[in-house]
């Protein structure tokens, strides 16, 4: 009883350290995984819950530090590659998923998480596809386990190929999983990436509904998929943000607020990486989500550097 009291004080005061200005997303993520791995995460379906809260409030609030032109500027420049990376993605993952023998369901989720968005597009198309609990629980560890190397890993090779804000941006955007980790991401390489990563993988999960449709068509499932609300949110914000221009300080306020929650969340996101989750995984499934996230990243940075430097 002690010990337990004694973990979950000393779990309080990292997600306290995490509300201060100076401590990035990367250094809160690796809190999280460290504190994970060594105490173990006493509140692990709590945090996992108010991490989806907070990182939908936080995409919200990011849209106070972005203009509805620069919205939609991102949006219609980025379409033709997010509608070619969703069809090749799902395409590749699904021949992948057969090569290595894979059950459908596992497969399938792990391609649309990785073509869209994550978590939220698997939780969306489980039902769609009738996936058992244990279906769902491997995929969602896979692109989970992806998603915080991801995190880690795309900065560093956005420095050393010394890639501007608005590539690495549109890349993130494009190539990383989960909103949470590219916004991760993007925020620690730089304000102009996190705009436009955030714009960009917003304007993709949008396609979590029309995908998930088409699949419950083709598989004649009376189940449907609907877009996330926090899109909406996140427009309405970079729109009152534009048509009331005379509180820039205000709007300012809340971009910053809403930048160090997503340090909290992935804080949050960091304790929820455990052994029990990577036992989950297992082998052929991990080789899929990583073999399909290599090609759909360096196939992505390729045409974006090839149009780039056209």
């Amino acid at each position: 009883m002690q010990k337990t009291r004694v973990i979950k004080a000393v779990f309080l005061l990292c997600l306290l350290i995490c509300f201060i200005p100076w401590v990035g997303t990367a250094t809160a993520l690796l809190l999280g995984i460290g504190f994970s791995f060594l105490l173990g995460n006493p509140w692990s379906k709590e945090s996992a819950a108010f991490s989806k809260i907070i990182l939908q409030v936080s995409v919200v609030g990011l849209g106070f530090g972005v203009s509805l032109g620069e919205v939609v500027h991102t949006g219609k420049s980025s379409l033709v590659y997010t509608l070619v990376g969703i069809a090749l993605t799902l395409s590749l993952g699904i021949f992948l998923g057969r090569l290595l023998r894979i059950n459908r369901n596992t497969s399938l989720l792990i391609s649309f998480g990785t073509a869209i968005c994550g978590g939220s597009a698997i939780a969306a198309m489980a039902p769609v596809i009738k996936a058992e609990n244990e279906e769902t629980a491997v995929s969602l560890a896979t692109v989970f386990t992806l998603n915080s190397v991801a995190l880690l890993l795309f900065p560093l090779l956005g420095h050393l190929l010394q890639l501007d804000q608005s590539l690495f941006g549109t890349w993130a955007g494009l190539a990383i999983h989960d909103t949470s980790s590219v916004v991760g991401a993007a925020s620690a390489y730089g304000a102009k990436a996190l705009a436009i990563g955030t714009t960009v993988k917003l304007t993709r999960t949008v396609w979590i509904a029309p995908v998930a449709f088409v699949v419950a068509l083709l598989l004649k499932s009376d189940q449907r998929a609907k877009v996330p609300l926090f899109i909406l949110g996140f427009v309405l914000a970079a729109s009152i943000k534009t048509l009331v221009p005379q509180y820039a300080a205000l709007w300012s306020g809340l971009t910053a607020i809403a930048r160090q929650s997503l340090v909290v969340t992935l804080f949050l996101v960091g304790a929820g990486l455990s052994r029990e989750v990577l036992k989950k995984v297992g082998l052929r499934p991990m080789l899929q989500g990583v073999a399909l996230w290599l090609a759909v990243s360096s196939l992505t940075l390729g045409a974006l550097l090839t149009v780039g430097l056209a």
